[in-house]
């Protein structure tokens, strides 16, 4: 049986790698916990998908495979998931926003700063 571990490349990870990864798993566990609370209304399956995509993104960091695409994809694809939570939840002060979504956008917003410093950087483009 193949080792799945034997196809992650850690030694070219970066800090500033391992904190996007960390903020990609935070939000995608936010976005794991309320997509299943939300199922099976349609924004459940909106939140795991979004679920997936940050998963998928960390897998392909992990795997070094396009980690620049992964960066350039990463940045709007996080910043759309900031702006929906806007459009859906109406936010009119800080009251509105819960713990979850307080965490998740702060991991968000933290999250496209590591992105574009790490393409910034050209870091890991094969």
């Amino acid at each position: 049986m193949a080792d799945p571990a034997a196809d992650l490349e850690f030694e070219s990870l970066t800090p500033t790698h391992w904190a996007a990864i960390g903020l990609a798993a935070v939000t995608a566990a936010v976005h794991l916990l309320l997509g299943l609370s939300f199922l099976p209304h349609w924004m459940g399956g909106a939140f795991l998908v979004a679920t997936a995509g940050f998963l998928l993104g960390i897998w392909l960091v992990l795997a070094d495979r396009r980690r620049r695409l992964v960066y350039l994809v990463g940045i709007p694809f996080t910043g759309a998931q900031i702006v929906l939570w806007y459009v859906v939840n109406e936010p009119t002060g800080i009251a509105d926003v819960t713990v979850a979504g307080a965490v998740d956008k702060v991991a968000q917003t933290l999250l496209i700063v590591a992105l574009v410093v790490l393409l910034a950087r050209g870091e890991r483009e094969p």
